[in-house]
């Protein structure tokens, strides 16, 4: 991994592929405005092209596995990767997964039927914070993936005492949200921003005030 770009496993191109393959079979049966958006009830309030919905997230899904196929190349850090090389394959994973569900979902949205976009965003937000939690710990510095504040770019032992505390509140995020998931009101899509950002944000400032405590000694 050093210096050269991650092999990415050929299942998913195989993914992408299909999904390309899919969106040229259904372009004609699209309407000219395909559901690209939907609000907290489950509404859809914005639409795309035709194209947009067909190709869209496939063509997006490309672009994500290319970039993470080559950053670790450029990354002046790229030789921490190999230290977590096993979430780095996983994180790639479960984000073209969901780019996937989400695909499917729309376009069964733009074909008439009605799949519930609330549970499928809270269920895969949910098992994609405590997928992210359970391996945070293990990540090392780098530009790309984890917690990237000055503060952690510039003190090694910032990031992984950052890190070790983000996992258990990823993970703790992520299984209420999966809690929150079949609960079917608009407030529990606006509980689950808030403790995702709560999540995200605690790790942030804690790396500000353990660097400055650790600087100062």
């Amino acid at each position: 991994m050093k210096g050269t770009p991650i092999k990415v496993h050929w299942c998913l191109w195989l993914i992408v592929a299909l999904t390309l393959v899919l969106a040229t079979a259904i372009y004609p049966s699209l309407p000219e405005q395909v559901p690209v958006h939907w609000n907290a009830a489950g509404e859809v309030d914005g639409y795309g092209s035709r194209f947009t919905g067909a190709f869209g997230i496939p063509l997006l899904n490309l672009g994500l596995l290319l970039m993470m196929k080559y950053l670790p190349a450029i990354d002046p850090k790229k030789h921490n990767y190999e230290k977590f090389k096993g979430f780095y394959g996983i994180f790639i994973w479960i984000m073209v997964l969901f780019m996937t569900g989400l695909y499917l979902i729309t376009i069964a949205w733009a074909l008439g039927y009605r799949p519930s976009i609330p549970l499928f965003t809270k269920l895969a937000l949910g098992i994609l914070f405590m997928v992210l939690g359970n391996y945070m710990g293990k990540v090392r510095p780098n530009w790309f993936v984890g917690f990237k504040t000055p503060w952690t770019l510039e003190n090694e032992e910032v990031w992984i005492k950052t890190h070790r505390l983000a996992g258990p509140l990823l993970f703790g995020a992520g299984l209420i949200t999966l809690c929150l998931a079949f609960v079917n009101h608009p407030s529990a899509f606006w509980i689950v921003i808030a403790i995702i950002m709560a999540a995200s944000f605690v790790p942030a400032i804690y790396s500000y005030l353990l660097y400055h405590r650790l600087t100062k000694n």
